[in-house]
Order: structure tokens, then sequence, then C-alpha cells
């Protein structure tokens, strides 16, 4: 896509006004726009099981460094708090793939197919034709 404004001459303009570059751009295609909406979904998708993995780890090492007092009380079975929170992290970690998973499967596999059906065929080498 160009920004290149000099194809705008005066002989174009419509009223006085120079006309918007995007007036004359056809709509967006349902290709397109299916193809926004899955790449929405896949950076909303990546965003939510990231922050939920980094985000129990940051608070496990804001823990550790804040408050030592707290990470070095017993806990469950004699267990330090901060060794059973390390542990933890584990599970959190499988959670976080699980719901990446889910997710996937739900909402951006749907997406991802209705793309390939709007998708232009293919040729011989395995490239989208024009």
């Amino acid at each position: 896509m160009s920004y290149d404004r000099s194809e705008l001459s005066l002989s174009h303009r419509h009223n006085g006004r120079v006309p918007s570059p995007t007036a004359h751009r056809p709509p967006w295609s349902s290709y397109h726009r299916a193809l926004r909406v899955l790449r929405r979904a896949c950076r909303w998708q990546r965003r939510v099981a990231t922050l939920a993995a980094l985000g129990y780890f940051a608070a496990f090492l804001t823990l550790t460094v804040e408050a030592p007092a707290l990470m070095a009380r017993p806990a469950l079975g004699g267990l330090p708090t901060g060794l059973l929170l390390a542990v933890v992290q584990i599970p959190v970690t499988w959670l976080a793939v699980l719901l990446f998973e889910y997710s996937a499967r739900r909402f951006v596999d749907p997406l991802a197919r209705r793309v390939s059906r709007y998708a232009p065929p293919a040729d011989d080498d395995g490239r989208a034709q024009a």
C-alpha cells in the first residue's frame, strides 16, 4: 500500500476538496474481514494464556523479593510457603496450556476454517493465485 499523495492532483478535486485516499478503495472482502477477525482472536488468545502463566510467575517472584518472611512461613505439611507456591507453578502452567488449547478449539479454529473457506485456490506450487 502506498501513502504517496502525488496521485491526488488538483483535477481530482470535487467541490473544492481533495478526496481522502480511502474514498476509492473497495470495501473489505469477506476473506480479509475473516482474516482480520482470526488475527484478533489469535492475539487475544496468546495474551490471556501468557498472562495466566507469567502473571502467576511474576506474583511468585514479587512475593519472594518483597515478603521473604511470608515465603519462609510453614504451610501445608510443614513445607515453606515459597516452596509450595513454586511447586504449584507447574499445575498453573499446565492450566494455561489447557486454557490455550480449549480456546483454540472453541473460538480460533472455527475462524480459521472460515478463512480457509474464503482463501483463493492454490496453484500447483502451493502458492495462492492472484
